[in-house]
């Protein structure tokens, strides 16, 4: 009898074991396909926020360089109206420089980045 009752044990243990290591390997593949998927979702999302800052720059100096061609006929000019426009940069880079601390742009990032991480993941309760 006691022969019986290992030899009933064994299948089970067997198919409890079978199972256990089913369901890590299910996990596992989850897991991986969770990474696949945001790593996925980052490289996109930093390919088009690199190509709408290039885009952006390159709009930024054509449109510098018709304000300044335009102020230049204005002012009837060869320079002034491109000293005028670096003037306006350096205005709006001495504003960013003072007024602005790394607090406002943590904040702003804080704000947009904020339940990106976990967003999607189920399992969080």
């Amino acid at each position: 009898m006691v022969l019986d009752d290992d030899t009933s044990k064994t299948p089970r243990n067997d198919s409890l074991i079978g199972n256990l290591t089913g369901y890590l390997d299910t996990r596992i593949d989850l897991v991986r396909l969770e990474i696949q998927q945001k790593v996925t979702t980052t490289f996109v999302s930093t390919i088009h926020g690199v190509t709408l800052a290039i885009l952006g720059l390159m709009f930024v100096v054509f449109l510098s360089v018709f304000a300044g061609l335009a102020l230049n006929s204005a002012l009837d000019s060869s320079y002034w109206g491109f000293g005028i426009v670096a003037g306006f940069y350096l205005v709006l880079l001495v504003l960013v420089l003072v007024g602005v601390d790394k607090a406002a742009f943590q904040g702003m990032a804080n704000k947009m980045l904020k339940d990106t991480i976990y967003k999607s993941d189920k399992r969080q309760a």
